[in-house]
């Protein structure tokens, strides 16, 4: 594995927006067989497969919803991989904002065809 904090190492999870948390919920869990590893509070949910990728549910603070989809690429250190990727021409929402939650940082950007995807550091 690289020694370099911005270079990205691999997937950390792939997630879905969702309208009906508790809907959304049940599926994944009773219909599909899938155990919570993390919750958030009514707003999203993750589910550590077998094989040890995570899949997440996440409702929209605003309630927006739109069919989506996005990747979350993993990052040992995000302000470097934000700093890296804008100098090279990546698109950052925010200009580059970094969010914080209590497991991880994020960054949103979109690629060149505007699909979205997101540079995220774990804090464990």
């Amino acid at each position: 594995m690289t020694t370099d904090s911005a270079a990205i190492r691999g997937i950390d999870i792939t997630t879905y927006l969702i309208k009906d948390y508790d809907r959304a919920i049940a599926f994944w869990r009773d219909t599909m067989g899938l155990t919570i590893a993390m919750e958030y509070g009514g707003m999203g949910a993750e589910f550590e497969l077998a094989d040890g990728a995570t899949f997440g549910l996440w409702k929209m603070d605003d309630g927006s919803w739109h069919p989506n989809n996005s990747v979350l690429f993993s990052v040992a250190d995000v302000h470097a991989a934000v700093a890296r990727y804008k100098e090279r021409g990546v698109h950052f929402e925010g200009d580059g904002h970094i969010e914080e939650t209590p497991g991880c940082f994020m960054a949103f950007a979109k690629d060149s065809e505007g699909n979205g995807f997101m540079l995220h550091q774990r804090k464990v």
